[in-house]
């Protein structure tokens, strides 16, 4: 009798375990409607004009599989040179909760528009990172950011004539 028991009940676990698998892995795939709203998002946000190589030159009919690679182009300003990052690359290695953090948080250089970016719903921060994780690996990282005394060795935007940020006078 008990060894019965012992049977169905490893049994049952079993069962239990492999269907809690399936179902965390279905919970964690993204549904077409939240990967379309990121897709719109990124779109919308005009991510693509620094993240992807010659958005603008081609005005924006650059294949999919070629967005959010990044740049070796910087934006050079009062606070040194910073290149677009290669956002495929880094949702590989990032979590979604940790994108949310960073989203919420974050105040990096300009051009970088994160003021607008924590005014979105979680879920629409959530969307992009979907979307922009579902895109895969692609590309290279970008160049690491420069200091304001250094001379950029790669083509740049100049954006010094931008005044570094602080109270008005």
């Amino acid at each position: 009798m008990i060894r019965r028991f012992c049977i169905v009940a490893v049994g049952v676990a079993s069962a239990l375990m492999i269907f809690a698998n399936v179902s965390i892995s279905a919970a964690l795939e993204p549904s077409p409607s939240v990967i379309a709203r990121g897709r719109a998002l990124v779109v919308f946000g005009t991510c693509n004009d620094c993240h992807t190589p010659g958005w603008r030159d081609a005005d924006g009919s650059i294949a999919v599989g070629r967005w959010m690679t990044g740049s070796s182009v910087g934006f050079r300003g009062w606070w040194g040179t910073s290149y677009p990052t290669n956002v495929r690359l880094d949702f590989q290695e990032m979590t979604e909760e940790r994108w949310l953090l960073a989203a919420r948080t974050r105040a990096g250089h300009p051009p970088m528009i994160w003021q607008d970016i924590r005014g979105l719903p979680d879920a629409d921060i959530r969307a992009i990172y979907q979307f922009i994780k579902s895109l895969g690996p692609a590309g290279v990282p970008a160049p690491a950011a420069i200091p304001p005394w250094r001379e950029p060795t790669t083509s740049f935007i100049d954006m010094r004539s931008q005044p570094a940020p602080g109270p008005k006078r």
